[in-house]
């Protein structure tokens, strides 16, 4: 038996949330165009059956928030999640956008994980885009930059060279327990998986500065057999802000909380009630205090010391 932590690092918009969602096979992170769409460490398990002469293993796949330089509390608060899951893992996948020329963006990534000193995989992602016979100089200069323990090809929206990428990486992985139940699939609460889909639709669906100065707190999350009611609030950081998520006589957040509550149904496979909330929140991404409060780890704690029987 295999096991380990693998953590996917890149860019922003390199495909580290697809590719989690791809290798998993369920949507755990949410995936739009817009950069910095993954703020929080989400964790995707896989386990890998024995066939033919692959090993049977537990890998425990990081998706991380882009790589990049931070200017606020929430660009730090997202690069320290880089840190805390390359400093916990087994093995590195440095994964680039291979259709993207090679600049500072990329050299910066590049020096995270020479850091690290960790054995990496390189990815080179999204070769359905581009003519392959380009690959090879491509392949060339990154392996001139660093000394990687594999270089892979893959398209993580067509699935292509996942099969071997999961191959590779078991067999690199130390021997070690199975870390978790055959069945799960992530370590995430379903109320953070909930309050980053309906995140995602404010991305999807509203523009300008609007997708990066928004947040959403899940209030309130209780479940029965048929039915799970939800409160959630979105916090934005001005008034035009607001004005532009509630829309023209409430379309958009009634368009937000409609396309949120079908993604939440698909999740839990169960009838949702969501109420949605918008408060003006000023210069939120600037408040160290506020951001740490968007992190689902310590608002598990926070309703542990409020309920002696919190959510799994």
């Amino acid at each position: 038996m295999r096991s380990g932590f693998v953590s996917i690092v890149g860019r922003p918009n390199a495909g580290k949330s697809t590719l989690l969602n791809a290798l998993v096979g369920e949507k755990l992170a949410i995936v739009t165009h817009k950069p910095q769409t993954t703020r929080n460490r989400i964790c995707g398990i896989v386990n890998v059956k024995r066939a033919g002469r692959r090993p049977a293993g537990q890998i425990i796949f990081v998706d991380t928030p882009g790589i990049h330089k931070p200017v606020d509390a929430l660009n730090k608060r997202m690069m320290q999640e880089v840190y805390d899951a390359v400093e916990g893992c087994d093995l590195l996948l440095l994964i680039v956008d291979a259709a993207q020329k090679f600049g500072a963006g990329e050299q910066f990534a590049l020096d995270l994980v020479k850091r690290s000193k960790l054995k990496t995989f390189l990815l080179l992602n999204k070769i359905d885009l581009f003519d392959k016979g380009n690959l090879l100089p491509i392949i060339e200069h990154y392996s001139a930059l660093h000394s990687f323990a594999e270089v892979i090809p893959i398209s993580a929206t067509k699935k292509d060279g996942l099969e071997l990428l999961l191959n590779k990486v078991v067999a690199n992985l130390p021997e070690g327990p199975q870390y978790f139940p055959p069945d799960q699939v992530t370590d995430q609460p379903e109320r953070f998986v909930a309050a980053e889909l309906i995140r995602e639709q404010v991305l999807v669906l509203t523009q300008q500065e609007v997708p990066y100065a928004s947040s959403v707190i899940i209030e309130q999350f209780e479940e029965s057999d048929r039915l799970v009611k939800i409160a959630a609030v979105i916090y934005v950081e001005r008034d035009g802000q607001k004005a532009i998520v509630i829309g023209k006589q409430g379309a958009m957040l009634k368009e937000i909380g409609t396309r949120a509550r079908h993604a939440i149904e698909r999740l839990l496979g169960k009838k949702v009630f969501l109420e949605l909330f918008i408060k003006v929140r000023s210069r939120w991404r600037e408040s160290r205090q506020f951001v740490d409060e968007l992190d689902w780890r310590k608002q598990l704690q926070s309703l542990a010391t409020r309920d002696p029987n919190p959510p799994e």
